[in-house]
């Protein structure tokens, strides 16, 4: 069954995915280098997966 919506990923599922520490990818965000990211009501904070794709995309072609 396909998924009808994106998937909201979370910081610790990002940085395992992409292999950076937490502490770079909280620096990334700070610098406004990082994919965007949804900070919900709640605080937590959350990365669509289209969005995490096209930013491997965009640094891949900055390469």
């Amino acid at each position: 069954m396909a998924k009808s919506r994106d998937e909201m990923l979370s910081i610790p599922q990002v940085i395992e995915e992409i292999g950076v520490p937490r502490a770079t990818f909280y620096r990334w965000r700070q610098l406004r280098k990082g994919p965007k990211s949804i900070k919900l009501p709640n605080g937590a904070v959350r990365i669509r997966r289209s969005e995490l794709e096209r930013w491997i995309d965009a640094l891949e072609e900055a390469a």
